[in-house]
């Protein structure tokens, strides 16, 4: 067994001693090394020592047993029993050994499968905030309800797994809440799927450092333990099944996505705590069928984060704050710098572009021009001009692979999957250095692409090149039913998938296409888009679940007018959720060209009401402009629904005199869960002069004066409101 005082043993236990405590153990220590008549120690050096020197001294000086015997009497006379026990716990050695193997599993990172400067990402110091964070992250806003289940959230490859090996090094530093877990299991939905079915105590055992894991006593303290499910999306886990379906025994074997089901629904040890991480369409689907603690919003990088990475990666002080603001320019790019992984890409990108001497501008027109120009270096040598056959069938069977996984949801790949993708053995090593795979782990012979949105845009670079039909995987389907499961969100997991085929049709990537595989492709995809937009036009059911903002992503990545202006006009009815503004700004370019809409449903949450700089706030408040003209273009609209949205007083006028335009007519109007900073007198008017039919306020908070003014309006005899919900 590793030394109990290796790491952070003994030194951690003097941290928990108060200044106080500090001095009156080093007096309490001379006391002890007198009685036991052990080998003196220079009084001045122990008089001076800081806890960690203290540490170091004694264990210089003195068996590990007479340190810790000499250690144990002092907590006893400082009456820190509570720290006594704590290490009669540690002693017991189970704890102690699975903190040993946890750090090293922890802090080797996937990020180094592609030689990206780890210490960049995942600082080995915590700062003050860090450590409040993390101390916070399971304190629940609802303290009644125990034990913990918190959601965190973020965009794929946003830093969730990150921030979550982050918490657990804390954790493992005695940095937060060491009292409170004995141990915590981190578990990769990304992983589990591998497998068949399992018990609780497989999955324990699999994160054990031994053969055999002492379960019986792991499980005796169940409100001790702290299980982490990350990448939820990853599992096909919809917390639908019945309650006869789920176990409540640990020693039970069951499919593992029932297994994780059962935890999150607390049929098995209800009393642990639980921390999810998923992406948003995944917390969108089961966030009613489990009850949270807490949610958290995971946004990764801030702009300062942002803006310092690119001073350390471009050392040029013009040329980087160049790069930036091209960046900072475009919301979308910058969106994308806040994963940490792409902020390195972007960076890279810009940076290959700039040593190149060529315009960085043009490849920050559009995402998918910065993903496709990245690919696109790795392959071709500095001093090269093309790539060679070799590298062009390469990348063409890279393609592929990523196509099979996206639809068989996979995203670490074993060398049978390279295989049978075109990949061969001697393909490998080069794949692996020039960046485009990374190896799990060096003992197992797994695969993965720099980040899922590599991924996708290679597998959408596939469906330019060659039909579904010439995949060797059948899993793999045709464009139109993958359009079909982009826009309904059917495949939760597939963020921009839809939005590359449609970016990867623009001219100029079209070009950079034909120049990198040496041949024309063929026009056939884009009439199957344009045959796909003639489905949905006319078709109710299948409008009505379309989400209208990846329809949206994918009309501005195509950057297309005449496209944009016949996709926006088969459609009838519209709803969409703006989470950021980035969001504002795509819809907007949409909908100011849109004049068929008979019903709009829509959400911004906080976005309109943001504190941004001036000139921001001026573009939102412009865009906002842009999405309100929608309501003149298209008279027909008789439905709108507006949920979960904060309005400020100055951005409800805009769609208050949007909706007041002489040639609209709206019959039904739903505000559910709608807040109004100052501007409730312009709703009470809206209501009163639109001639409205049905009216639905559900989840919308109306106060005394509110309902009475409401019912005024109502018995007003030119009032032709025939439904109130």
């Amino acid at each position: 067994m590793a030394s109990f005082f290796s790491d952070f043993g003994l030194m951690w236990y003097l941290e928990e001693l108060n200044k106080k405590e500090f001095m009156n153990f080093k007096g309490f220590l001379k006391q002890e090394i007198l009685q036991l008549g052990l080998k003196q120690i220079s009084w001045p050096e122990v008089r001076k020592a800081s806890r960690e020197e203290l540490a170091n001294l004694l264990l210089k000086h003195y068996e590990e047993k007479q340190t810790w015997d000499m250690t144990f009497n002092i907590f006893q006379k400082l009456n820190r029993k509570d720290l006594i026990e704590r290490a009669e716990s540690e002693l017991a050695g189970h704890p102690k050994l699975y903190r040993d193997h946890l750090k090293t599993k922890v802090t080797h990172y996937d990020f180094r499968a592609f030689n990206i400067s780890i210490q960049d990402f995942f600082r080995k110091k915590f700062t003050k905030d860090d450590s409040d964070y993390f101390e916070n992250l399971l304190l629940s806003q609802r303290t009644e309800m125990k034990p913990h289940m918190v959601f965190m959230y973020g965009v794929a490859g946003i830093g969730k797994t990150l921030l979550l090996k982050k918490f657990m090094l804390a954790w493992l530093e005695g940095q937060v809440i060491q009292n409170k877990f004995s141990y915590i299991f981190y578990f990769c939905c990304q992983d589990l799927k591998q497998l068949k079915t399992a018990s609780l105590a497989d999955l324990i055992s699999r994160e054990w450092p031994s053969p055999s894991a002492p379960i019986e006593e792991i499980l005796s303290q169940p409100e001790k333990l702290l299980f982490i499910i990350d990448s939820l999306e990853r599992m096909e886990c919809d917390l639908l099944e019945q309650e006869s379906e789920l176990c409540d025994n640990c020693m039970e074997k069951k499919p593992v996505n029932i297994l994780i089901s059962s935890l999150l629904r607390r049929k098995i040890l209800p009393q642990s705590s639980i921390l999810i991480s998923a992406t948003p369409g995944k917390f969108e689907k089961i966030q009613d069928m489990i009850e949270c603690t807490d949610v958290k919003i995971i946004k990764g990088f801030k702009e300062r984060h942002i803006k310092t990475y690119f001073h350390i990666m471009i050392h040029d002080r013009n040329k980087a704050q160049e790069a930036f603001s091209l960046v900072r320019e475009n919301e979308q790019l910058f969106t994308l710098c806040q994963a940490p992984v792409l902020c390195w890409m972007v960076i890279t990108c810009l940076k290959n572009e700039i040593e190149k001497g060529r315009d960085p501008v043009s490849i920050c027109q559009r995402t998918t021009s910065l993903y496709t120009t990245h690919i696109f270096n790795l392959f071709i040598p500095q001093s090269a001009q093309y790539p060679s056959k070799e590298s062009q069938a390469q990348l063409q069977s890279l393609c592929s692979l990523a196509a099979e996984g996206m639809w068989t949801d996979t995203f670490m790949f074993n060398e049978e999957a390279l295989r049978r993708n075109g990949i061969v053995d001697s393909d490998i090593p080069t794949l692996l250095d020039i960046g485009m795979l990374g190896k799990i782990r060096e003992s197992e012979n797994f695969y993965i692409f720099l980040h899922p949105s590599v991924q996708e845009v290679c597998a959408a670079i596939f469906y330019l090149l060659k039909s579904h039909d010439d995949h060797p995987s059948q899993d793999v389907k045709c464009i139109e039913t993958l359009m079909f499961m982009f826009l309904t969100k059917v495949k939760v997991q597939w963020v921009f998938l839809g939005c590359f085929i449609f970016g990867l049709l623009h001219k100029s990537e079209l070009e950079k296409l034909e120049v990198f595989f040496g041949y024309h492709l063929s026009q056939k995809i884009k009439d199957k888009l344009y045959q796909y937009l003639e489905t949905i036009s006319g078709n109710e059911d299948l409008q009505e679940e379309i989400d209208g903002m990846k329809f949206f992503s994918c009309l501005f990545e195509l950057d297309d007018e005449a496209f944009l202006v016949q996709a926006m006009n088969c459609m009838e009815q519209i709803r969409f959720m703006a989470k950021d503004y980035s969001d504002i700004i795509i819809a907007a370019n949409c909908l100011k060209h849109c004049s068929t809409l008979k019903k709009l449903s829509f959400s911004t949450e906080n976005v309109l009401i943001e504190e941004l700089e001036k000139s921001y706030m001026e573009k939102v408040l412009d865009c906002w402009n842009h999405m309100c003209s929608v309501f003149i273009r298209s008279k027909d609209i008789e439905v709108l629904q507006i949920k979960d949205t904060n309005f400020k007083e100055k951005i409800f006028q805009v769609l208050y005199e949007s909706l007041m335009y002489p040639s609209f007519t709206l019959k039904g109007l739903m505000i559910n869960n709608v807040t109004f900073f100052d501007g409730e007198h312009m709703f009470f008017e809206l209501i009163q002069n639109c001639s409205l039919e049905y009216l639905n306020l559900s989840r919308s908070f109306l106060s005394p004066r509110e309902v009475k003014q409401l019912c005024e309006i109502l018995i007003q005899a030119e009032c032709k409101m025939e439904k109130l919900v």
